[in-house]
């Protein structure tokens, strides 16, 4: 029987802001920006949670719910430093480490336990370690499988350690609401809802057959996880496995051209980061918000990898006009997926121009230029079919 263990740091964002401004503590806190901005709550106190915020809610809403909260918008390269600081602690005790956010990971220990102890032991090492190192609180869980350990962990929050055996995990699951599931998001459980599948445990009692022919072979393998059994591995982490960018935009807009430029300022940002840190993609996605918060997310596979900010750019416009609605759009995202090393991805030449060699040549020099003169000294400028060049 394998041991595995996820952690999940509690409110992370707003928890290092407490940490780092002792003034905070004990205060509402409300990561994502302004409240007369219009993005969302990436991730509030456990103060702010007591008004009804919650995370991805508009911050004009959160606001409304919280007017005396205390509204930040964050500060990403703190979190990925206490995020690595929390994963360094934990790959101690396993090799096999798998991250799933920037505050959560998974950690089989199951060929560990003859040096740290069982596995709840190992949990309770790590989330004291977490505590007196970081000054911050994180819940963990333990069970046999991935699904099982995940679901420990968001059951006693905060600072919790749950243990779930696997005799026990059918009937611990049962009166839990479908929505407890991974990968079963509002709209899966309003399907589920409304064939009269309210918790798992109407989920278990169902025939699988039949789910496969309602809900394809995802089906199948809720039912699965609802019998509390994933086979899924804890998989070493080795690499950055995507890189992306986000933009809301300040008046939702449906203007193509003004959105195309935003993608383009976007593919730029990811092309750079993919050079700097020595990846090309396989994958681009496509990531649109509209007004009303529906999110769709598309992707386009290229023939070869790449670094270059116009292939990133050319996939996501692909995209965007094969599968823009003409609705008002209210955020817009480009990610670079199936990262592979540079040298083990070798460029596609051209047969008649080296026109590899010169978008090389035009991405080094770009990049000298944002080194020394920073990240908006130099940028793109988007030509409309209505536009003479």
């Amino acid at each position: 029987m394998r041991h595995i263990i996820h952690l999940d740091m509690d409110a992370f964002f707003a928890a290092v802001e407490q940490l780092d401004f002792p003034h905070m503590r004990g205060k509402p806190v409300i990561v994502g920006g302004a409240p007369n901005e219009r993005g969302v709550v990436s991730t509030c106190s456990y103060e702010a949670r007591k008004f009804g915020v919650r995370s991805a809610m508009s911050l004009t809403e959160a606001y409304q719910r919280c007017p005396g909260g205390i509204f930040v918008a964050g500060r990403g390269f703190r979190y990925r430093e206490i995020s690595r600081q929390v994963f360094a602690i934990m790959s101690e005790y396993s090799p096999l480490f798998e991250p799933v956010s920037i505050d959560e990971a998974f950690l089989d220990v199951t060929a560990s336990l003859k040096l740290f102890g069982t596995a709840p032991q190992i949990a309770e090492t790590i989330q004291k370690r977490v505590r007196e190192e970081l000054q911050l609180s994180c819940s963990l869980g333990v069970a046999p499988n991935k699904f099982l350990a995940k679901l420990a962990s968001d059951l006693k929050k905060p600072g919790g350690i749950v243990v779930i055996a696997k005799e026990d995990a059918k009937a611990l699951l049962a009166p839990l609401p479908i929505a407890k599931i991974w990968g079963v998001g509002e709209k899966t459980a309003q399907k589920f809802h409304r064939v009269g599948i309210l918790t798992i445990g109407d989920l278990q009692k169902s025939d699988p057959h039949t789910l496969a022919r309602r809900f394809g072979s995802h089906g199948p393998h809720l039912w699965h996880l609802a019998q509390g059994e994933d086979d899924r591995p804890v998989e070493r982490y080795d690499s950055v496995k995507s890189i992306g960018h986000e933009h809301t935009f300040e008046q939702d807009l449906a203007d193509q051209g003004a959105i195309k430029a935003t993608l383009l300022a976007l593919s730029a940002k990811v092309g750079r980061r993919l050079r700097q840190q020595g990846y090309k993609a396989r994958v681009i996605h496509l990531k649109l918000r509209y007004l009303d918060f529906s999110t769709y997310s598309r992707q386009l596979t290229l023939g070869t990898g790449t670094d270059f900010d116009g292939d990133i750019f050319g996939a996501a416009e692909k995209l965007f006009d094969t599968h823009f609605d003409g609705r008002p759009v209210r955020l817009v995202g480009v990610s670079a997926h199936q990262l592979t090393p540079r040298g083990q991805c070798p460029e596609q030449l051209d047969l008649f121009t080296p026109l590899s060699g010169k978008k090389r040549q035009l991405a080094s020099v770009m990049d000298k230029i944002k080194d020394r003169h920073g990240e908006k000294s130099i940028t793109y400028g988007l030509v409309t079919e209505h536009e003479e060049v």
